[in-house]
């Protein structure tokens, strides 16, 4: 299946509803991958969509892009390209963009899905969450959670943004393997602590054999721990995903 069809998002149902869906993802090992591949199977579907942060992210390329923070500018993007990408400048040597000067919710009232990046991973394919994070905006009426298979195996120190922080938690170390079911550990350490409250959780990057097993390891632990959230499994990029 695709994403949207994954995540059960229904372009239609947004479009007569009026407002439009607002969608958070978070985590690491494939956020910019799945907004991009969203937008575009929305896109294909005659859906306008927007894409933003509340936190930082670089503009998307061949995606229309407004920062004047102007509501019209947003509204007039839409109306030409069907998908724009909104932002704040932050000044930083990468041309990074901040959040934009309006709430998700007006956003969603100019399109029919709002896809928002509330999360940083500093391009680990494994994280733990510090306090003030993630960002994820009031409006959002999905939180779709982002993992990269292929730091499975790896060590917790390499694979692992904010590797600290998941060791002082769970009690292990650095040099531990990050294994499926100490990642599996961590999130459900951290949905119980209050940090995160996925509705949908995406194993990425799962596409050989063995990424794919560990993959299935991960969201068996995760139902043994009692973790309720659907589990996908597969390549965002390739737009195939299994339930797990």
């Amino acid at each position: 299946m695709d994403c949207l069809e994954a995540l059960n998002i229904s372009v239609g149902e947004a479009r007569a509803s009026g407002t439009g869906a607002v969608v958070a993802v978070i985590g690491s090992g494939g956020k910019s991958t799945l907004l991009r591949t969203l937008a575009r199977e929305a896109g294909e579907r005659g859906a306008r969509v927007v894409l933003a942060t509340t936190t930082h992210f670089l503009a998307f390329e061949g995606i229309a892009l407004v920062t004047s923070g102007d509501m019209g500018d947003v509204v007039r993007a839409l109306d030409e390209a069907g998908t724009v990408c909104v932002g704040t400048p932050t000044g930083d040597a990468l041309g990074r963009l901040g959040a934009p000067a309006f709430s998700m919710g007006k956003l969603a009232r100019a399109a029919d899905l709002v896809l928002v990046e509330a999360d940083g991973s500093k391009r680990l394919p494994l994280k733990a969450h510090a306090g003030h994070e993630p960002v994820v905006p009031a409006e959002a009426t999905l939180t779709v959670a982002v993992m990269g298979a292929n730091g499975f195996g790896g060590r917790v120190g390499n694979v692992v943004h904010r590797a600290e922080l998941l060791c002082e938690r769970l009690g292990c170390d650095a040099n531990d393997e990050a294994t499926p079911e100490l990642m599996a550990r961590s999130m459900t350490d951290e949905i119980a602590r209050g940090l995160i409250a996925p509705t949908h959780v995406i194993v990425n990057q799962a596409e050989g054999a063995e990424c794919l097993a560990a993959a299935r390891r991960f969201a068996a632990a995760l139902r043994e721990q009692g973790c309720e959230p659907p589990v996908f499994l597969g390549s965002i990029r390739d737009g195939r995903l299994e339930r797990a």
